[in-house]
């Protein structure tokens, strides 16, 4: 629920400024509100539409599809949640002043329809991130219902917010708004990334690095505040596999140095490209040495038992690794 919330109040937030400011222009200049209003509500019927669209494709499918589909869903959350948190990180200060000039010079040149038109696009890009993001976060999620609960309290308070700062009653520092929810953030997106890859394993897409790693159960018991925070809220099964816990540290780890780096120490000028490279180069070492390292696997035949079950003319032999199960066609017939 509390990430759901959280998504729910940056991105209705985001969305609630863009169209106060344009009402706020549309009414000094006696246009009226009622295009803009349509646009709003065509997104916002569009964007409902798309995550409705594909909660019911995601149901209709087999369950091995289901889970390539949500890991395809859960994927593009990740990139869109992580270029959220990395554009409002460096725009943020800015972006209501942006916005304020924007509107000015589309209302300057008399150009009304331009404004509804930003609006529409405004909320149908925030529409569309919240939709895709929460059916992803709905596939994980403890409870659906509680879910959905706090995504529609984000909004609803997102909304509350924007009328006032329209109204001119309410005054919120954006920059500090955005970084601050920016690190709840960076940890529900890294625990949508460990989800994306165990439905990836599920799909049959993603087979190693499958080790146990450690045993949370004991931590994380059903209905317990530390089960709604660990697994819940951040994504956290209680049987963390290896390739999972790479790519928690994968995501949390470059993704927390580039948005809290220190401004005074941040490369500048003819440093910036020297830096990409760099990071460029280690990064494809580790690719290398993981793909040199790894080893490679192995299939073992040990294992199998005899019949346990019969079905007409076929005979079922069943393997203790599901790939190598498998039935015979023939006559019935028994083996020791």
């Amino acid at each position: 629920m509390l990430a759901t919330f959280i998504i729910g109040l940056r991105e209705g937030l985001e969305a609630a400024l863009i169209i106060g400011i344009i009402a706020a222009f549309l009414r000094k200049a006696g246009r009226s509100l009622t295009p803009m209003w349509i646009g709003v509500g065509l997104a916002l019927v569009l964007s409902v539409g798309l995550g409705i669209a594909l909660k019911l494709l995601e149901r209709e499918l087999p369950q091995q599809r289901q889970e390539a589909l949500e890991t395809i869903i859960g994927a593009v959350a990740v990139v869109f949640v992580t270029g959220m948190i990395i554009w409002m990180n460096d725009h943020a200060r800015e972006m209501k002043s942006s916005l304020e000039h924007e509107a000015a010079e589309a209302l300057s040149q008399g150009n009304a329809r331009s404004l509804a038109i930003m609006a529409f696009l405004a909320v149908m890009k925030e529409g569309i991130e919240t939709s895709v993001f929460l059916v992803a976060t709905f596939s994980v999620a403890q409870s659906t219902r509680l879910a959905a609960t706090g995504a529609v309290l984000g909004i609803v308070i997102a909304s509350i917010i924007g009328y006032g700062i329209y109204a001119g009653g309410v005054r919120i520092n954006l920059g500090k708004f955005f970084r601050v929810t920016g690190v709840f953030l960076i940890l529900v997106a890294a625990g949508l990334t460990l989800s994306v890859v165990r439905t990836a394993h599920s799909a049959g897409w993603l087979n190693g690095g499958q080790q146990k790693t450690i045993d949370l159960t004991s931590l994380v018991e059903p209905g317990t505040v530390q089960s709604a925070l660990i697994t819940g809220v951040l994504g956290i099964p209680p049987d963390p596999r290896l390739i999972e816990v790479i790519a928690w540290f994968a995501y949390v780890i470059p993704v927390s140095i580039y948005v809290y780096w220190p401004a005074k120490w941040r490369p500048k000028g003819a440093a910036v490209p020297k830096t990409k490279l760099a990071i460029a180069g280690v990064l494809m070492a580790l690719s290398i040495g993981l793909y040199l390292g790894y080893p490679s696997p192995e299939i073992s035949t040990n294992g199998t038992v005899n019949l346990v079950s019969t079905q007409g003319d076929q005979v079922a032999y069943w393997h203790r690794d599901p790939r190598l199960r498998f039935r015979h066609p023939g006559p019935t017939h028994f083996t020791e």
